[in-house]
């Protein structure tokens, strides 16, 4: 089910130290690039995708209807890229996914809205059960304000920009490997024997 209401934007802005500093987002899993796996899972689930990347743009136009760059700062971590989606969204919600993890829930958005909707909130944050995953948010687009004043204090942190918030926690516990991510070469080569996935 698709939501018309709500956004899906992946993360695809970072610098991706632990992984020699490639564009992860463009590192090929099972003969694809991995944005191509998460898009396929997400694009079902919403109304549009809007990839936040600060490299290689022309190529991920190939897989969004949007691609921006962090409109604050350089490389100032999720927030930035948070606050820059819901700028440009034209839905009442953002659902917020990396641009790394392949498996993501066919049913993020329905179980994320569910429970949003049902506390009357205006942000969800996904749990695997022991922690937080906090790069898989529901955000109301009117935080976009709180945000963007929190960015522009020198703030990057996202546990405590929660702070300011009644943050909604959904459990995935269900699903774990929703939140199965790739930081090195190795957790790379991991994923493809354990999930059968060619190179």
């Amino acid at each position: 089910m698709a939501y018309k209401n709500i956004t899906g934007l992946i993360l695809a802005g970072g610098r991706a130290r632990r992984m020699g500093g490639v564009d992860k987002g463009l590192v090929i899993l099972g003969g694809k690039p991995l944005i191509a796996h998460v898009v396929e899972r997400l694009a079902p689930q919403v109304e549009q995708i809007i990839i936040s990347a600060n490299r290689n743009l022309p190529e991920y136009r190939n897989w969004a209807d949007t691609v921006i760059k962090d409109s604050i700062g350089e490389y100032d971590g999720p927030l930035a890229g948070m606050a820059s989606g819901l700028e440009v969204s034209t839905t009442e919600y953002v659902l917020t996914t990396p641009c790394d993890s392949p498996l993501l829930a066919p049913d993020l958005a329905k179980r994320m809205y569910g429970e949003l909707t049902s506390a009357k909130a205006k942000v969800a944050v996904a749990s695997d059960g022991k922690r937080l995953q906090p790069v898989f948010m529901l955000i109301h687009c009117s935080l976009l304000t709180s945000m963007v004043a929190f960015l522009e204090a020198g703030e990057r942190k996202i546990d405590k920009w929660f702070d300011q918030h009644a943050v909604i926690v959904v459990d995935f516990s269900d699903e774990p490997e929703t939140f199965v991510n790739i930081n090195t070469l190795e957790e790379k080569e991991e994923l493809t024997s354990k999930y059968a996935l060619d190179v």
